[in-house]
């Protein structure tokens, strides 16, 4: 408990509890940790009372011979400290990362992409600076339906990771990232289709891009989504410091 503690005040020090969990969620995130490392350490102190408790008076040992209670104590200690060295390593010794194509592949896509930030503004905002909508914002106007004509005048401008088009992997790609409602576990994936051959030469799987460009009917055969951005620019950026979106 006490390493669960640390690794979470750790992470919000060091300014990456993003990577986990809603920043609303921040303050009571690390109110509640503390709170678990004072009671953690409370708890140790009626640990030796309680195991002198389970040793009944009387009781008899067999001489050159570990007692049934002694080989489960062993075995409860060896347990632990595995735990406590397992737990340590994932939380305080792996840095932490964010999540990947790997969770892209067990959930759906778009499946959870919403209309755009301001509905009523969307065709001034499609129209002009492309920048002014996010991934999440071009992925929900195109969930909706929007058509190349609706969106003749777009320029789009999206940041994001990279991850391959099922129905079309070679071909087209998706600049994706994560929208989080409350932590890393319920996040869902969002994604803006890319039509670029051979793109898997310069933009490796779980890469960061930003790309601009236009948006076109999807010249690949096989894929799935009737428009994607035929890119004027696809650059290779550094993983932002915040990744993902709410």
């Amino acid at each position: 408990m006490l390493v669960g503690v640390a690794a979470t005040v750790w992470l919000a020090l060091s300014g990456r509890l993003g990577l986990y969990i809603h920043p609303r969620y921040f303050e009571f995130t690390v109110i509640m940790a503390v709170i678990a490392g004072v009671v953690a350490i409370v708890a140790t102190a009626f640990l030796p009372r309680a195991a002198s408790d389970t040793d009944e008076p009387g009781a008899e040992h067999d001489h050159g011979h570990t007692h049934p209670s002694g080989r489960r104590a062993i075995w409860l200690t060896i347990a632990s400290i595995a735990l406590i060295v397992a737990t340590t390593t994932a939380l305080l010794v792996v840095p932490p990362s964010t999540l990947t194509s790997g969770t892209v592949a067990q959930r759906d896509i778009n499946a959870s992409a919403g209309g755009a930030a301001d509905a009523g503004n969307a065709p001034a905002l499609v129209a002009s600076d492309g920048s002014a909508f996010t991934v999440k914002d071009w992925a929900g106007l195109l969930r909706q339906g929007a058509d190349e004509q609706y969106l003749a005048e777009a320029q789009p401008d999206v940041t994001g990771f990279v991850t391959p088009d099922p129905d079309d992997p070679e071909n087209v790609f998706y600049v994706a990232r994560f929208v989080v409602t409350c932590c890393a576990v319920d996040a869902q994936p969002i994604g803006v289709p890319v039509y670029l051959p051979g793109w898997r030469e310069q933009h490796p799987i779980d890469s960061w891009v930003q790309v601009t460009g236009r948006f076109v009917v999807n010249p690949s055969a096989t894929s799935m989504q009737p428009l994607a951005i035929d890119p004027t620019r696809v650059a290779s950026i550094e993983q932002p410091t915040d990744p993902y979106v709410y």
